[in-house]
């Protein structure tokens, strides 16, 4: 079973497990998860979708994919000898190549957003400060360059972009600029602060300042007003660490162990939990998820800092369809996913071990296993229902997948190539 052939240089195809599942802004997020499959309750003789024809791709390691609309986006690492980097687009589902365009700093890219008709390629270059971040803008339609300024790119509400710059050894910006050419409509620069974001599912609608000898600012992204200032830090004057999660702002103490939440956009407190020692904060629908530094997962209620339940069993969780997913403590690799009610933390459901993608905030939940009879067989986890749904079989693909809004990218059977299937509604 053959497909047309484009030639995509180089795929980079290896998964990038992630130590804790993407927030609702997220990161832009081609595939929120990576993790590995072994399903345990399906057998091939139960499984019979139809066959789907696959472009085939002759590729090798390195380049990063995309798949916008009725485009395929390749991005190609930098060329020794050119030293530069290259973008092309092929129009699906017959890969016509449609236009390639050189991108024009020496830098190793390694992100692309599609928002207003441009598409934003993220990397960094190192500079004689060290390494400084920059996205470029091309037209969609044509490849042709429109603009570039430093920093990562994060979509606000309002349809305009968030530019975050800085950090490590560099003062940090930030800088909200219209996506069609470049305007900057309100700039912060010189911070020595660390920023955190809050994102809906239309954007960025909140950042959040800490900075490291002052008080802690929360302004309004799409304008860069102040909307509340205040000094969070403990009687000692030490550092805080933040996390940001819906309305809430926890301070976290990490020295005395305590942690403080506070009414985002007044930074009024809520509550406060001593003992409590947390490596980093989830958002659980209608609890709050909180990972503490002896491997326990607690459930608090989210007005209070309750403890609703705990559990050494879990690794992580996150709400879906009003309950939660959570992977085994200590299983892995591969991963082993269970259902979870949210208030109770009583388990629902096994969904077997998965190498599980999703394809973009609040998607479809995929995975893949390694079929019986040849190639790989694709799940879609249903968290709500507690069960999983076959969707498609790839004969050829021998695995290392990647997800690409609607489609599977894998290797294939025949040497240095790789084929693009489209997933099954």
């Amino acid at each position: 079973m053959t497909g047309p052939v484009i030639d995509l240089g180089e795929l980079w195809h290896d998964p990038k497990p992630m130590p804790r599942p993407p927030r609702a802004h997220g990161r832009p997020l081609r595939c929120a998860l990576v993790v590995l499959l072994a399903l345990v309750t399906l057998t091939s003789a139960a499984v019979s979708p139809p066959r789907r024809t696959p472009v085939t791709l002759a590729a090798q390691r390195g380049s990063d994919v995309m798949v916008d609309g009725d485009l395929l986006l390749l991005m190609e690492p930098v060329n020794t000898s050119t030293r530069q980097a290259r973008l092309s687009a092929y129009r699906l589902p017959d890969g016509e190549p449609v236009w390639q365009a050189p991108l024009s700093a020496e830098a190793r890219y390694w992100g692309m957003t599609s928002l207003a008709g441009m598409l934003l390629a993220t990397g960094y270059e190192i500079g004689p400060e060290g390494r400084e971040t920059l996205t470029v803008a091309l037209d969609r339609a044509t490849g042709a360059y429109r603009w570039q300024q430093p920093g990562t790119v994060s979509k606000l509400t309002d349809g305009n972009l968030l530019l975050r710059s800085g950090g490590e050894t560099l003062p940090s910006s930030l800088r909200a600029v219209d996506p069609c050419c470049g305007t900057v409509r309100w700039q912060l620069s010189g911070l020595s602060a660390d920023m955190s974001v809050r994102g809906t599912g239309l954007g960025v609608d909140r950042v959040v300042l800490n900075q490291l000898d002052g008080p802690v600012e929360v302004r309004d992204a799409v304008t860069g007003a102040v909307l509340a200032r205040a000094d969070l830090r403990p009687p000692d004057g030490g550092p805080i660490g933040l996390d940001l999660t819906k309305d809430l702002l926890l301070a976290i103490d990490r020295g005395s162990g305590t942690v403080t939440a506070y009414g985002l956009d007044q930074l009024v407190p809520r509550w406060t939990r001593a003992r409590l020692h947390v490596d980093f904060a989830l958002d659980c629908g209608p609890v709050l998820c909180v990972r503490t530094g002896n491997n326990e997962l607690q459930a608090l209620d989210p007005a209070t800092g309750e403890v609703r339940w705990r559990s050494s069993q879990w690794g992580w969780a996150w709400a879906a369809d009003g309950r939660l997913m959570a992977n085994l403590n200590g299983v892995g690799p591969p991963e082993q996913y269970v259902v979870l009610d949210a208030l109770t933390g009583q388990q629902l459901a096994d969904l077997g071990q998965w190498e599980l993608y999703q394809l973009g905030v609040g998607g479809r939940l995929v995975g893949i296993r390694r079929h019986p009879d040849g190639g790989v067989l694709v799940g879609e986890l249903d968290i709500g229902a507690g069960k999983v749904h076959i969707v498609d079989v790839l004969p050829d693909a021998t695995g290392e997948c990647q997800a690409i809004t609607g489609y599977l990218v894998c290797s294939a059977a025949a040497a240095n190539s790789y084929q693009l299937w489209k997933l099954a509604d």
